[in-house]
């Protein structure tokens, strides 16, 4: 009963015209083996330098480096759920006490 069955659309799948698959794979082969031998310096990998990256991509975070202020700690969170919990609770109830 096709009524109620939707179809799934054909998935997009695009070849590459003008790329040497081979010449690329030969290139990352060559490449490596210059590593490997010291003729190239090895590649260097930080994690800073994509947090880095990621900061200067996007102004709030900038603005908020700059200021040196530090978002809201677990503390502050907890005493906040707190006292909308214990507002809640007067709310439904009608009284202070627990």
């Amino acid at each position: 009963m096709g009524l109620f069955t939707m179809r799934k659309p054909r998935a997009y799948h695009h070849e590459y015209i003008y790329v040497d698959e081979r010449k690329e794979k030969l290139q990352k082969v060559e490449e490596n083996a210059k590593r490997d031998l010291g003729m190239l310096p090895p590649k260097e990998f930080s994690p800073e330098d994509i947090r880095g990256k990621f900061i200067e991509g996007t102004t709030h975070l900038k603005r908020r480096k700059e200021s040196g202020r530090k978002p809201l700690s677990y503390g502050a969170l907890f005493v906040g759920i707190v006292v909308l919990l214990f507002i809640l609770h007067y709310l439904v109830t009608g009284e202070f006490s627990f």
